[in-house]
């Protein structure tokens, strides 16, 4: 994950999901983006990245920014 930091400047807070795929693996990984006082207010961001066989990054997507404190609205 350290190609993960170098190209965004951020590091990973939390591996939220995994999935083995055909090339290698497929992670959702959790991230300040913003840090504030309360923590609870902090900005986060889901990133999507995928790995070789090897572990080697090979791509990355952000897939959500969100408050920390706020819980996911799943009624839209």
């Amino acid at each position: 994950m350290s190609s993960f930091s170098q190209l965004t400047g951020q590091a990973p807070e939390s591996v939220s999901s995994f999935q083995r795929t055909d090339d290698g693996w497929r992670l959702t990984v959790e991230v300040v983006e913003l840090s504030r006082i309360p923590d609870t207010t902090s900005l986060l961001a889901s990133y999507e990245v995928e790995l070789d066989e090897e572990g080697e990054l090979t791509g990355y997507r952000r897939v959500r920014r969100y408050e920390r404190g706020k819980a996911d609205d799943r009624s839209r």
